[in-house]
């Protein structure tokens, strides 16, 4: 079974003759979404330009499932990946448009391309100097495009309902610097929460991930919360009995701020009031005073 993202990822491909260079490939998949109104993927900036870490778990599945060949720098569909390629005719239609339109553009070219025309996905180029050489405008503008963050910040962030790349750009946008995971098992079966794979994406576009599970709270203890009421005399236990004992935690992320890091805690819920990371972020702000008001994303 595919995912209508994969079945698309597996189309436009076909749409370029069923073979593509991996940087290719990735600039061509990020400008055929970006023109069009439902995004199979989102992207962050990254060290070649707006990259999908979903898309590349995509590839590995369809590896795995015998639609795309076992190469690491190019895209490339077997027999079987061709016979699922499939999508509505009138989306084929758009893809076979858009390859057209992009038929000879490769390389420096093409990436110069997607950084003209979004900037702010090249805001963490290691290259765009290199490929846009002589356009002093492109390049202003990409600087432009960078958050303006200069001063010290706590915020808070859940990443129920979001994808791992609208999650980090959010973070981006808001200059965070620091990730701070405060659940106590940081596993998730939604792609890129689960540890391993939030702190390498997090260090891929520059914020530090930091984990201090001493701050959660057992997973047992969050069984049959089905009212807000549930919520709050939950919290009210964790502010009661187990964030007093976490002082040398709190201090640690005092420290960061003080230091002048942006700091987000993170953990699942997206409202803040059915997420214990609002303690916390009280605990900080009783601590610190005015010179901590948590924001929540």
């Amino acid at each position: 079974m595919l995912f209508d993202r994969q079945k698309q990822l597996l189309a436009l491909l076909d749409a370029h003759k069923g073979e593509v260079g991996s940087l290719d490939f990735q600039k061509l998949l990020f400008l055929y979404c970006q023109g069009i109104e439902e995004k199979p993927y989102e992207f962050v900036p990254y060290k070649f330009g707006g990259f999908s870490f979903t898309s590349y778990a995509d590839k590995r599945r369809l590896i795995e499932q015998g639609l795309l060949a076992d190469e690491e720098r190019i895209w490339k569909l077997t027999e079987a990946g061709k016979a699922s390629a499939t999508v509505a005719p009138l989306t084929r239609m758009k893809m076979d448009q858009f390859a057209t339109q992009y038929k000879t553009l490769r390389g420096d070219a093409l990436v110069a391309e997607a950084y003209r025309r979004y900037p702010y996905y090249a805001t963490r180029s290691e290259i765009a100097k290199r490929v846009l050489s002589g356009d002093a405008a492109a390049l202003q503008k990409i600087t432009a495009a960078r958050p303006v963050t200069n001063s010290q910040g706590l915020f808070t962030i859940g990443y129920e309902g979001r994808s791992l790349e609208a999650y980090l750009n959010l973070l981006l946008t808001n200059g965070v610097t620091v990730l701070c995971d405060v659940r106590r098992n940081p596993l998730s079966r939604k792609y890129g929460f689960s540890k391993g794979t939030l702190s390498k994406s997090c260090e891929g576009v520059g914020i530090r991930y930091e984990h201090l599970p001493e701050l959660g709270i057992a997973s047992e203890k969050r069984q049959s919360l089905d009212t807000q009421a549930d919520y709050d005399q939950l919290f009210l236990n964790y502010e009661r009995s187990s964030l007093p004992k976490q002082g040398d935690a709190l201090t640690k992320i005092q420290q960061w701020i003080a230091a002048g890091d942006r700091v987000a805690l993170t953990c699942y819920e997206n409202l803040p009031e059915q997420c214990h990371r609002h303690c916390v972020a009280e605990a900080l702000e009783q601590k610190s005073g005015e010179k901590c008001t948590a924001r929540h994303l």
